[in-house]
């Protein structure tokens, strides 16, 4: 893996053919991300960054132009290829948790171990998942469904979930969208941890005091990035919410 850019995109064009009408989603968009990096993506509705969000997270393909991720041309993968990408480099985060809600925290986190090319024992898929909930302050919780949770713990067991197969990449989408100011600056808290341990991340928000979290933020608009500057006075989480730990049950919902 090289050491500098793990994220290039060059003319990258996404065209929506509905009916007689073309929608230009994304128009010549030029990108590099370094290896980690933290990245905020912003922009109005209609922007163009959940599209560009989609690309980086090779959900959709990009009309023209090639994506290079750390490496591998993904724009000329098949769908197997894709899907491997997915499951082993790549980690998502969404806004509305899309956790099973009959299933318990442990079961939410295992489940992207179970695509993935090692064949792990129970006992070690239950290892691999309590270390990772643990490491996101849910120890104690593993048994708890998605109903017993907070807001804020519902998007802890989602990002445990997204750091089990130890990904290269963190993509989160408005990951504090469904969340409580105070719950909002806990998540962006343990990002900024996940950061400082090295993982990229790149998140999409419209929100400016949550973009001010990351180091650098890239503006869209009408599917062109506008600015791309990096936060020359960024918000941190207060200390004590830096440190990845348990959340009162009643204080996030």
């Amino acid at each position: 893996m090289s050491n500098g850019s793990v994220v290039r995109l060059a003319d990258v064009h996404k065209t929506y053919h509905t009916g007689d009408v073309d929608v230009h989603a994304v128009r010549g968009v030029s990108l590099e991300i370094g290896r980690g990096e933290f990245v905020a993506l912003m922009g109005a509705s209609g922007s163009g960054k959940s599209t560009l969000m989609n690309i980086l997270g090779c959900l959709d393909r990009p009309t023209s132009g090639s994506y290079v991720l750390d490496d591998a041309d993904v724009s000329v993968l098949d769908r197997d290829q894709l899907a491997d990408i997915r499951n082993h480099k790549l980690g998502f985060v969404f806004q509305s948790f899309n956790l099973l809600p009959r299933t318990s925290a442990r079961e939410n986190v295992e489940l992207p171990l179970l695509y993935g090319t090692r064949s792990l024992t129970n006992v070690q898929l239950r290892e691999k998942a309590d270390a990772v909930l643990a490491s996101v302050g849910l120890g104690g919780r593993e048994d708890h469904h998605p109903s017993q949770l907070s807001g804020g713990q519902q998007q802890r067991v989602a990002i445990a979930r997204a750091l089990v197969n130890d990904p290269e990449v963190v993509l989160a989408d408005e990951p504090t969208g469904n969340l409580d100011s105070r719950t909002s600056v806990e998540i962006m808290g343990i990002f900024q941890q996940l950061n400082n341990r090295g993982i990229t991340i790149i998140m999409v928000t419209h929100e400016p005091d949550i973009a001010s979290f990351a180091k650098r933020n890239v503006v869209m608009r009408d599917g062109v990035i506008l600015k791309d500057f990096g936060v020359t006075q960024r918000l941190d989480a207060p200390t004590e919410l830096q440190n990845i730990g348990p959340i009162d049950s009643e204080a996030s919902s």
